[in-house]
């Protein structure tokens, strides 16, 4: 029974990943069952034996981005040094932006205000974690003393940077975006005798990655 129920979990999973890519791009509050199953490639009878509704699929999705959260959140090694904390942070933040789009959100909180509240309070536990990063960082004296909450709130900016419209009209590629982005939270935070101690090199590799999984939701 037991395997039974790991292997019906195991296909929400692969059916709710190849939805994903379409809500973050196109939300779902629209969707009827049967567009679901076509995007998922099943058929109706099919999905149905996984899911019962559009509410259940969301419910299912929220669930796995709240593990997902936590795993960020637990993944966070303490005993790293500020300087590799900075570029796990720097990562974590730019999943979670391309995780969570606007319109996904926007849907969401519209439709499933539950799922959204849930959704919301873990993203402000994962918060609470950077902004206790940042005054460890200006505590043991690497970063500039800046108010977290700012930074935070620049990370924001990011969903209007990371836009077609605004990439195109601008001449900008999203890897370009994703490196400048890192370089100006770099020169930002962490005092000019601090930086020489960053190698740059660890992140180009996670930058391309990052830019390579945003691209697909953008375009």
């Amino acid at each position: 029974m037991e395997r039974q129920n790991e292997k019906q979990h195991n296909m929400r999973i692969t059916l709710t990943s190849r939805l994903l890519t379409y809500v973050k791009k196109n939300g779902f509050q629209s969707l009827k069952m049967d567009e679901i199953a076509k995007i998922m490639d099943i058929s109706r009878a099919t999905l149905y034996k996984y899911f019962s509704t559009k509410e259940d699929i969301i419910t299912f999705i929220v669930g796995l981005s709240i593990e997902y959260i936590h795993e960020i959140i637990e993944d966070s090694d303490a005993d790293q040094v500020i300087v590799q904390r900075f570029q796990q942070t720097f990562e974590q933040t730019i999943l979670l932006k391309e995780f969570f789009t606007d319109i996904f959100l926007r849907d969401l909180e519209s439709s499933y205000p539950e799922n959204y509240e849930r959704l919301k309070e873990s993203m402000k536990q994962r918060e609470y974690q950077e902004l206790a990063f940042y005054d460890e960082g200006i505590k043991e004296g690497f970063f500039n003393k800046i108010d977290g909450r700012l930074i935070v709130m620049q990370d924001e900016m990011l969903r209007n940077i990371l836009d077609v419209k605004y990439l195109v009209e601008n001449r900008l590629t999203v890897y370009q975006v994703l490196f400048d982005y890192y370089n100006l939270k770099k020169i930002q935070l962490f005092k000019p005798d601090k930086i020489k101690m960053i190698d740059d090199n660890l992140m180009i590799p996670k930058i391309e990655y990052m830019a390579q999984k945003i691209s697909k939701t953008l375009y």
